[in-house]
Parts: C-alpha cells; sequence; structure tokens
C-alpha cells in the first residue's frame, strides 16, 4: 500500500477506493506503522508548531505562547490518546454492526476507522495557525461522510440502515471524545508537574503585552488557552482513531500545505534512561535556593515512553525555581524537537522578551517578564533531553546557571547507553 495514493484516493474517491479496501489482506501492527501513526501525527505536530513555537495573538497588541516542555508533553499526550482512541472507536464500529445488519469483523472495523479518518489527519495541519482550527473541524465533518460510504462495502450494513448506523457510531465517538478531552485537560491541570494548561498560565508561560494592560490581556490569554486547547485535543480526537497494542514505531513530516512525507525510525530500539538517573543529576542547591523537594517518573506506553526528573528550589525572600530534566527518546515526536532545534527569533516588548537561539550548537528558548513575575530557560540536550528551569522572582542568571549546571556529558552518555541494537 502506497501512502500517498491511498491518502489521495480516500479523500478525492472514497466511494471508490472503499470497494479496493474491503477485500484487502492487512493486520492491524502493518496498518498502524504504515498509515495511522504517520497520519496521526499531524495534528499534534501542529499543534505544537502553533501555540509553542509560533503563538497566538490575545489582543491588546499582545500574544501568549505555551511552554515548550508543556507544549512537547502535551503533543505526545495528544498522539497516545489519538492512538488509543481509534481502536476503541473501531471495537464500537463492530459492536454496533449487527444492529443494524452488518456483520462483525474486528479488521475491517479498523480498517474503516482508520481510512475514514484520514480527511481530518491532514487537516490537522491548520492547527499551526491557531484560528484556523475550523478547517480542521470541517475536515472532521468531511471524515463522517467518508466513514458513512464505507460503512456498506466493510461492515455489509445494507444502504437504507447504514445513515442510522454512522450516526449511532459517531454519537458514540463524541462521548468518547469528551472522556479524552476530559483525560487531556486532567493531564494538563494536574500532571507533568504542573506544566498545565491553567498552570502554566500562572507562572510559565510566556505573555507579553504592551502598557498597563498586562493583567487584562493575561486573564484572556488564559481564557483562550484553555478553550483552545481543549477544542484542539477534542477535535483531534473525534477523528483521529488509532489504536496502540504492539505496533511498530513510525513518524511523519509535514511539508508544504498538508502533504506529508512517511519516515520510518532508525533501526534500533530506543528506551528511555532511568527516571533515578536523571534525578541523581539535580543539584542539591541552586546559589542561594535550597531544594525544598523533588521528584521522578517513567510514563507512557509501548513505543511512547517518556522519563523525567524534576526538583523545586525556594528562598525566605520568596523566590522559586523549578528544574526540570525529560528524556524524550522514546516517543515519536522527532519532528517536533527538530522544528525548535531549527528555530531562530528575538522578540521583545515593555514588558518582556522571549527568544529563541543556539547556544554551543544546541537550541536554547529564552522568555523573561521584566517586573520578575516569571522566566524560562530551556534547552534540549542530545536531539532527546530537555533540561528547562522556570522561575519566579529570580533574575535570568539564576535559570541560566540552573540548566547550565546540568552535565550536558553526562546526558549524551546516557542517549548512548539508551539506544539498544534492534532485534
Amino acid at each position: 500500500m502506497n501512502l500517498i495514493e491511498r491518502v489521495k484516493r480516500i479523500c478525492l474517491a472514497p466511494a471508490a477506493e472503499w470497494l479496493v479496501i474491503a477485500p484487502e489482506i492487512t493486520d492491524m501492527p502493518a496498518l498502524y506503522k504504515g498509515y495511522v501513526m504517520p497520519l496521526a501525527a499531524i495534528g499534534p505536530i501542529a499543534s505544537f508548531i502553533g501555540f509553542s513555537v509560533i503563538g497566538a495573538s490575545v489582543g491588546f497588541g499582545g500574544y501568549f505562547r505555551v511552554p515548550i516542555l508543556f507544549g512537547l508533553m502535551s503533543a505526545v499526550v495528544m498522539y497516545v490518546l489519538s492512538l488509543v482512541s481509534i481502536w476503541v472507536i473501531s471495537l464500537i464500529i463492530n459492536g454496533l454492526a449487527p444492529n443494524f445488519g452488518g456483520e462483525k469483523s474486528p479488521m475491517q472495523a479498523f480498517k474503516l476507522a482508520a481510512y475514514a479518518s484520514t480527511p481530518a489527519y491532514l487537516a490537522g495541519i491548520f492547527h499551526i495557525v491557531p484560528a484556523l482550527g475550523i478547517l480542521a473541524l470541517l475536515a472532521s465533518i468531511y471524515s463522517l461522510y467518508v466513514l458513512y460510504l464505507g460503512t456498506m462495502p466493510l461492515m455489509r450494513v445494507p444502504a437504507p440502515r447504514a445513515v442510522g448506523y454512522t450516526a449511532v457510531v459517531v454519537l458514540c465517538a463524541v462521548v468518547l471524545m469528551i472522556v479524552v478531552g476530559a483525560v487531556v485537560g486532567a493531564v494538563g491541570h494536574f500532571g507533568l508537574g504542573g506544566y498545565g494548561a491553567y498552570g502554566a498560565m500562572g507562572n510559565n508561560s510566556t505573555v507579553i503585552v504592551d502598557g498597563g494592560r498586562n493583567q487584562q490581556a493575561a486573564q484572556v490569554a488564559a481564557a483562550i488557552v484553555a478553550e483552545q486547547e481543549l477544542a484542539a485535543a477534542a477535535r483531534q480526537t473525534q477523528a483521529q482513531q488509532a489504536a496502540a497494542a504492539s505496533a511498530a514505531t513510525g513518524t511523519a513530516a509535514v511539508t508544504g500545505s498538508g502533504s506529508v512525507v512517511a519516515n520510518s525510525m532508525p533501526a534500533a530500539a530506543v528506551a528511555v534512561v532511568d527516571q533515578n538517573q536523571l534525578k541523581a543529576l539535580l543539584p542539591d542547591s541552586l546559589g542561594s535556593l535550597a531544594r525544598t523537594g523533588f521528584q521522578a517518573e517513567k510514563t507512557g506506553m509501548a513505543t511512547m515512553m517518556i522519563s523525567r526528573a524534576e526538583g523545586d528550589y525556594g528562598d525566605p525572600q520568596g523566590g522559586h525555581v523549578q528544574l526540570v530534566i525529560t528524556d524524550l527518546g522514546g516517543t515519536q515526536m522527532v519532528a517536533v524537537m527538530a522544528v525548535w532545534a531549527n528555530l531562530e527569533e528575538d522578540k521583545e516588548t515593555d514588558a518582556g522578551y522571549d527568544k529563541t537561539t543556539k547556544v554551543n550548537g544546541r537550541p536554547v528558548h529564552e522568555s523573561f517578564q521584566k517586573n520578575g513575575s516569571s522566566g524560562e530557560y530551556a534547552t534540549l540536550i542530545g536531539q532527546r533531553f530537555l533540561v528547562q528551569a522556570t522561575g519566579s522572582k529570580v533574575d535570568m542568571a539564576t535559570l541560566q546557571n540552573a540548566v547550565n549546571g546540568i552535565d550536558p556529558g553526562k546526558l549524551e552518555a546516557m542517549k548512548n547507553a539508551a539506544v539498544k541494537p534492534a532485534g
């Protein structure tokens, strides 16, 4: 199966293509690797670019960005949940078929769920510009039509009952979408060390506005972030239906206005390093800031693992720094990291500044509010280890020293040790 040709035909001539797909013999892992996993990555990557790299206007002469770390984590969570969701929806398709005169077939149901999502997968590219999210929603509606056309040849549902069958499947999918949206929201609010959509807007996000309208614009930004993040996750999840199972690794690089080039991962099994190894790199203090707590965790599933260690530091004057080391080596979001690695920009207003550049050949993101309310300094080491310091009531030098105090040589050595030959 040629990915590009299948994408073209399922979008432009779905009725005819379903007749070709119906008798095809395949299995779930093959369909994951060759089709679902590359396409499902488009939306999360585009959302990361739109919210964390480009940023969005909030009016009042300002803009906001979701912090780099939270943007990466959100992209990974959205990607994993989209993969799981498609499998669950295929179960719904299969289970409901006999109620509408159709025939049960788990593989046919999975093919139907995966291929019908194609238009919505491609439209995920519009999330690069958050304001164009409505176009992704329209593509999702077209995906429902493609789903309807496939119910008859794949699930053998009689034509008079195909509309009702599709409607019930969609209703169940919407319920699933709401549940998944709630999970994404919960992860954003409570998980990942406080880098959630709500918490992020408190201290860690980049909000730069002019004049004396800081507080008003920041409040508007917080509302927009919460609404758009949840809406984006919901739209993508409804259409990006895929199952995680034991699928082999795959990713995609988005080029032009929606064309996709599928790439296979290197012939090696990349395992994230043990979280306790990362924790051992956290210092006991950062200058006058004593360590007040730390945590380490490894989370994810199959090839979507992440390990991280986080240290909290403070002083009696209220200064606070959170230093986080994250190993993203086990994820499929390589393209997300590549975007950041090749970005350079510099923005500044009376309220603060935000810039992305390279230091010693490594990408570095730096943002700071001149009133000292928040700051962030982050770098990517070995194309997989994200080291980030965020803080309040501290200067930028403190954040830079916190990140630069982590020995990059030790992380590079961990990177090499974590790669195991395939087979």
